[in-house]
């Protein structure tokens, strides 16, 4: 499946949520980053049908998804960023009912519901109320009921905001698992939620796409810029201070900084292999971090 945006853009008044949004994707996981405002939310709304653009198009193998119209929704699965649970259902019964607002047969929903359980390790939490589960739990029946109706594309909007560190791994890792002959877009602007995972990532700025590409290029782009270097309290204050700095850790007296520069910064600087958070703060500074 390929799906092609042209030109899409949303206004509110004089400020644009998304401008003129171009981007083609086929299949595997894009990792859509970009700081809070930066148009993910309003791009996702816009895909699924809850917002119309002011502009531009979405194309699905070259058909109009206005066209196809709501037989398109039969083809996504999706985990808003602020998902409704209905917290005095069980968690089986919270997936029925959304087996029938997919138009998924009872006893087919049931079976499914129950693989998928046992997928992501709830397969002992069908009788749970909604309301006790952690939040981690909470947004695992989130992926479930996403993938009900087997969908060939997934979308994920913020999804690990809130869980603690063994739960975005364990995201991680069942999205991995679950873009196996489908397209996911899992938007974020929490940098490794995508950097170990996605083919693709796409940097979003004030609603304008500014760069796509594999994380590896991404980070080639900037080869050269990124600095680590041990320094004292007050050649940091004094000197250093100008640039962007992705980490800083202190030992007694000194600071272990890692940063980001067009040339040596420090004398005592190193150059030092690029990662995704550094593509991330070349493009936002510290608005993003």
């Amino acid at each position: 499946m390929l799906i092609e945006f042209q030109n899409l853009s949303k206004r509110y008044g004089a400020k644009y949520a998304l401008k003129d949004f171009s981007a083609s994707l086929s299949g595997g996981v894009y990792g859509l980053l970009g700081a809070n405002g930066a148009g993910k939310t309003t791009l996702i709304n816009i895909l699924v049908g809850v917002l119309k653009p002011d502009n531009g198009k979405i194309l699905v193998d070259g058909v109009d998804v206005r066209e196809l119209g709501i037989d398109f929704l039969s083809y996504i699965g999706y985990l808003p960023q602020y998902p409704e649970f209905y917290r005095d259902f069980t968690v089986m019964e919270f997936l029925m009912y959304m087996c029938a607002l997919k138009g998924i047969p009872a006893k087919e929903g049931k079976q499914r519901a129950t693989e998928l359980l046992s997928v992501v390790n709830l397969q002992d939490a069908g009788r749970e109320k909604i309301g006790a589960l952690s939040g981690g739990m909470r947004q695992r029946v989130g992926i479930v009921q996403a993938m009900l109706n087997d969908p060939k594309i997934l979308i994920f909007d913020e999804p690990t905001a809130g869980l603690d560190p063994q739960e975005r791994i364990r995201f991680r890792n069942l999205i991995t698992r679950f873009s196996q002959d489908r397209m996911v877009l899992l938007a974020t602007h929490i940098v490794s939620d995508v950097e170990y995972i996605a083919n693709q990532v796409l940097i979003l700025k004030e609603g304008t796409l500014v760069v796509q590409d594999t994380p590896a290029a991404l980070e080639e782009q900037i080869s050269g810029t990124v600095w680590q270097a041990v320094v004292s309290d007050q050649e940091m204050q004094e000197e250093l201070t100008q640039y962007k700095i992705s980490n800083m850790q202190r030992d007694e007296e000194k600071v272990m900084l890692r940063l980001l520069a067009d040339k040596q910064p420090h004398p005592d600087a190193v150059s030092v292999k690029p990662n995704l958070e550094d593509v991330f703060l070349s493009y936002f500074g510290e608005e993003g971090v």
